[in-house]
């Protein structure tokens, strides 16, 4: 299937910020408001979602395009990767790492279980990497909403710190990239500073 013709899990633009936008990285905070809970907005995915084919939202603002990005750690040390030379598209190519794993929920995710957001997240997680070991956390830290660009505007990202209890952590697709665990005091010099990632870096890493 063509990537444009996939049905992705997104939100109305209006719900999700039905309270105000905010830009960055979105914690739960000590304010007494509903807004303030992390909660509150998956709630309202929960509620409100609907699939859309990508190729319709992918320049569509008015919809948000949830993206579970997981984040994973063992003791002091998080898994980055990078793509090599042979990985066909060659604007991912460069020597920086890139923290985070994420990608888009699927119509099929519905079909493996109440808590869609849950079983597309560890759908994804199970395609790109190849961990030996238990997830002993998984934690919703954040959700990123940022503007700067046209295809930030267009997506919602729903942070996860996941921490494992090995250091037997891959990715699947070794002849395309290659991944590694950073201690958190090498992260800043040797990540590629995307928009996500550094919005992730300043209001969480830093914050460790």
């Amino acid at each position: 299937m063509n990537k444009d013709d996939e049905q992705i899990l997104v939100i109305k633009s209006d719900i999700i910020f039905r309270d105000g936008k905010w830009h960055g990285l979105k914690t739960h905070s000590t304010g007494s408001g509903q807004a303030d809970n992390l909660d509150y907005y998956i709630n309202l995915i929960n509620k409100n979602y609907e699939f859309k084919r990508r190729g319709d939202v992918e320049n569509d603002p008015s919809f948000q395009q949830i993206i579970p990005y997981m984040l994973f750690s063992f003791e002091n040390k998080f898994f980055a990767y990078k793509y090599l030379d042979n990985a066909g598209e060659k604007r991912l190519v460069n020597n920086d790492y890139q923290l985070g794993v994420g990608g888009h929920i699927n119509k099929e995710d519905v079909e493996g279980g109440e808590n869609i957001l849950e079983t597309g997240m560890m759908r994804e997680w199970n395609e790109e990497i190849d961990f030996k070991g238990n997830l002993i956390s998984k934690k919703l830290v954040g959700i990123i909403n940022d503007d700067s660009r046209l295809v930030e505007q267009v997506h919602l990202g729903l942070v996860y710190h996941f921490i494992g209890d090995s250091s037997n952590i891959e990715v699947k697709e070794i002849d395309k990239m290659e991944g590694k665990l950073f201690d958190i005091k090498e992260i800043s010099g040797d990540m590629n500073h995307s928009p996500w990632m550094q919005i992730v870096y300043n209001n969480y890493f830093k914050n460790l």
